[in-house]
């Protein structure tokens, strides 16, 4: 019994050893640690300075030629159209006649007020022939009166004070002919307004109306139509709509260029004559006008133009290459690189020259950026900077 006891013992002393040595792992096949894990490889990132200089350079924007003049011509009285000679396209001269009315009633009214006028002066004469015959009653009553006895005073009084009243009755009469002189000419100007004369040298781009029509100024009959649309030809005017950041700097008389679509490989150059000064709160555009000299009229008012607008700066501003200016969803950065780490720089882009760009934020000159700007570099990855300059 006891040596089946000892040998019980001894065969699950050999089983529990057997499964000790079967749980540890094997030295061959599992490597020891020690220390810390090894780090990531620094990667390698090209970066260049950011420059300061003052912007010159030029931008596209569109633009507009108008007429220097443009005006719809309505006449100052009322009346039918008797004749018009001219016609869309038709060129005229300052003080050419292009068109004449017809209006009866003002033969009668000019009848009427030469009838006044030749009244008025007859009237003039009668109160002057009478004021020269009881002037020279008086005077020879006067004269007649230094004799003692042989004129009454009270005669003589009367005589004089008839000859005052006579002076002041010419005057009036004098009144009465100037009225009516004026009356007179102010019918005869009206009449002078039948006939249509061009107010400058230009070009009829519309007609409005045929013989027979029926015109007149502004609240009378026929004052919704005007005759003809007379424009300039030689002169015009180029309306640029300039954006306000790219509005300063650049003062009048300063040529640039343009170009237009009927003239394709021809560039024109004009100067800047108007800047409104004021911001169209709309559209954040000023309006600036070119004075534009085409002598032979090559060019048609309301076509659109290329203009090559001057940006200019009086003060250096900072500049880096545009491919070192990224965004996402949230904020426009570059990424500037400090004792070989990144960090974004929030910034406002401007202007581009060439292949840089202008950058407003937390930025001085020679400041290191990446020359290419990713949200996949995060702030605060340590890089090896690999400095590229700019061309």
């Amino acid at each position: 019994m006891k040596q089946k006891t000892v040998m019980f013992l001894a065969t699950l002393v050999a089983t529990c050893l057997f499964s000790s040595s079967c749980s540890q792992p094997s030295t061959g096949t599992t490597p020891a640690v020690t220390g810390s894990q090894p780090s990531q490889p620094v990667s390698e990132v090209a970066v260049t300075r950011v420059v300061a200089k003052k912007l010159a350079t030029s931008v596209r924007l569109p633009a507009e030629l108008m007429p220097y003049e443009v005006v719809d011509i309505y006449p100052k009285v009322t009346g039918f159209v008797k004749w018009i000679k001219v016609d869309r396209g038709s060129r005229v001269k300052k003080g050419e006649l292009i068109a004449q009315l017809d209006a009866p009633e003002l033969a009668a009214r000019r009848a009427e007020a030469d009838s006044k006028y030749q009244s008025a002066e007859s009237q003039l004469l009668a109160a002057q022939a009478k004021l020269s015959a009881d002037e020279a009653t008086y005077q020879r009553m006067s004269a007649a009166a230094k004799v003692p006895g042989v004129v009454a005073g009270n005669d003589l009084d009367i005589a004089q004070k008839t000859a005052q009243a006579d002076q002041a009755d010419v005057a009036a009469h004098r009144k009465n002919v100037k009225a009516a002189q004026d009356a007179l000419h102010a019918v005869a100007q009206l009449e002078a307004y039948l006939d249509i004369t061009a107010p400058f040298d230009g070009q009829v781009t519309a007609r409005y109306v045929h013989p027979g029509a029926l015109v007149g100024p502004a609240g009378g009959p026929g004052a919704s139509t005007p005759i003809v649309c007379i424009q300039t030809l030689t002169r015009l005017r180029l309306v640029v709509p300039v954006p306000e950041y790219e509005a300063a700097g650049v003062p009048e008389g300063t040529e640039v260029s343009f170009s237009v679509p009927a003239f394709p490989g021809r560039t024109f150059r004009a100067p800047i004559a108007r800047i409104s000064h004021a911001v169209d709160v709309k559209t954040r555009t000023m309006p600036v006008e070119l004075d534009v000299r085409d002598p032979h009229a090559q060019l048609d008012p309301g076509a659109f133009c290329d203009v090559e607008w001057p940006v200019r700066r009086d003060y250096p501003t900072l500049f880096v290459p545009a491919s070192a200016v990224a965004s996402d969803l949230a904020r426009t950065f570059v990424i500037r690189v400090k004792d070989h780490r990144t960090e974004w720089v929030d910034v406002k882009t401007g202007a581009t020259a060439g292949k840089l760009i202008e950058v407003f934020g937390e930025l001085r000159e020679g400041d290191e950026v990446a020359l290419q700007g990713t949200d996949q570099l995060s702030p605060g990855t340590e890089i090896s900077p690999r400095m590229v300059s700019q061309q």
